[in-house]
């Protein structure tokens, strides 16, 4: 099991103040946020509570009160309790019951740590900027530099610029005698791509052409880190809209942390918002795959 030590570090130092706001774990897919934290959860000093709305029949508001509850009832002692819940999107009006539990809790002053996390990162922003202002802080758990993949899997450079830095293709890889190239490009297209395309996005956001979605998002990976006019994309994109249609979807698309539009640097706010956005993808085996 691989820590990714630098985030758990910086998650800790965080939780060390007598009440510290709700601590939210947000990234990408598969790149290790349960792991680490189920980790760290092992290693607190005092109690520990993980629980997961990832159940058969999702869980009602009414579950996070219940967990929140049992947990103050059991602090005791000098170190205080950490509590855990994971896939936090999918518990229907979930930022409202949370907003109340951590109001009941700075009033009681109860020495209750929480941090929240889950897969769909678009609907956990989501509801962070529907009820909890003021009341939380986001660590980031990126994708997978090549240091941890080195590390973690002994790969090269060579391989990490190519097969990209998503921990459970790279197991893929690692547990077959022969790269078996085919499969892995499978894995990270329905397993990954798809399921950040249809679950997160398509699924749960008013994208009126999910075609031209689509078209867009492999344009991207077709041309990595190279600077596209949103006039030029529409050239090269059937059932095209408009530039103001295309720059939403990259702003989707960058909420799913799956490719970064940068915009060229100026002095004028301005003339930087209009300017033609450099596409970054953020992991190389999108591009590959």
């Amino acid at each position: 099991m691989f820590a990714r030590k630098v985030y758990l570090e910086l998650l800790a130092s965080r939780l060390t103040i007598g009440h510290p706001p709700i601590q939210v774990i947000l990234g990408p897919r598969q790149v290790g946020k349960t792991t680490a934290v189920k980790t760290f959860a092992k290693q607190w000093e005092g109690l520990s509570f993980y629980h997961t709305a990832d159940l058969v029949t999702p869980p009602n508001a009414a579950w996070i009160e219940t967990h929140w509850q049992f947990a103050r009832k059991q602090t005791r002692g000098q170190h205080p309790t950490l509590l855990i819940f994971d896939e936090i999107q999918k518990v229907p009006r979930w930022s409202e019951v949370i907003k109340k539990c951590y109001d009941q809790e700075r009033e009681l002053k109860r020495p209750l740590k929480v941090i929240l996390l889950g897969s769909s990162s678009l609907l956990v922003q989501r509801g962070l900027a529907e009820s909890l202002a003021g009341r939380f802080e986001i660590i980031p758990f990126p994708h997978w530099s090549y240091e941890e993949c080195r590390q973690c899997f002994d790969i090269s450079f060579e391989d990490f610029l190519y097969f990209g830095g998503y921990p459970g293709a790279l197991q893929l890889l690692k547990s077959t005698r022969k790269k078996d190239e085919t499969r892995w490009k499978t894995y990270v297209k329905e397993s990954l791509i798809e399921t950040v395309l249809n679950k997160d996005i398509l699924l749960l956001n008013p994208v009126s052409k999910p075609a031209l979605f689509r078209q867009l998002f492999t344009l991207a990976c077709l041309h990595p880190a190279q600077i596209l006019s949103l006039q030029k994309m529409l050239g090269q994109l059937t059932d095209a809209g408009n530039a103001t249609t295309l720059a939403a979807y990259l702003k989707l698309l960058d909420a799913a942390m799956l490719l970064k539009p940068l915009e060229k640097f100026s002095g004028s706010r301005i003339r930087q918002k209009v300017s033609s956005p450099k596409l970054v993808i953020l992991n190389n085996a999108l591009v590959n795959a």
